[in-house]
């Protein structure tokens, strides 16, 4: 059986590692982490099919880069949502998420600066690959707890049923890998 999966994504191509998530299933690594010429080329494509936006909001750790290069070309604030409380953060706010990546549940954290931020304005969610929606959704909450306007939602990669939704922008589908049955 082939242990990686051929992506061809924003004009580039990658070979995704295939890994275990259980016994019937295996996902396609996608780690755009330390891949400059990824994030710049994903970025460039998702920023201009994104509606107008003021302000962007990723979590904590893997959308934070794509965010990032957005939001530099496109002259725009961007907002990370951390995993935990720092000391600096005043007053912050909490979202709980059960990600499929992540073997515990989670907790998503803004503070009142990045309320600031997102507070009155349009909004677009940013991540590098939707899977099961806990993690939009608890971004989601957080743009509602702050008073934010959710404009859009995007990622580069929509992973198995995700890519069949359409309140989410992407650049491609990333199948899932059932095994074969014994």
């Amino acid at each position: 059986m082939k242990q990686t999966y051929t992506l061809n994504v924003a004009g580039l191509q990658r070979e995704l590692p295939l890994c275990p998530i259980s016994k019937t299933m295996d996902i396609a690594a996608f780690i755009m982490l330390s891949d400059v010429e990824l994030t710049v080329a994903c970025a460039k494509e998702l920023a201009a099919r994104l509606p107008e936006v003021d302000v962007l909001l990723t979590a904590e750790c893997k959308g934070i880069p794509l965010a990032y290069e957005m939001a530099r070309q496109m002259g725009i604030p961007y907002v990370a949502a951390r995993k935990s409380v720092k000391l600096y953060m005043k007053n912050p706010i909490c979202v709980t998420v059960q990600s499929i990546t992540t073997a515990n549940e989670q907790k998503l954290y803004i503070d009142e600066d990045a309320v600031g931020l997102l507070r009155g304005k349009r909004v677009a969610i940013v991540d590098d690959v939707i899977s099961t929606g806990e993690s939009l959704t608890a971004l989601v909450k957080l743009v509602e707890a702050a008073g934010g306007n959710l404009t859009a939602q995007c990622a580069v990669l929509a992973e198995g049923d995700a890519a069949k939704r359409d309140d989410i922008l992407f650049l491609a589908p990333l199948p899932l890998f059932p095994h074969p049955e014994a």
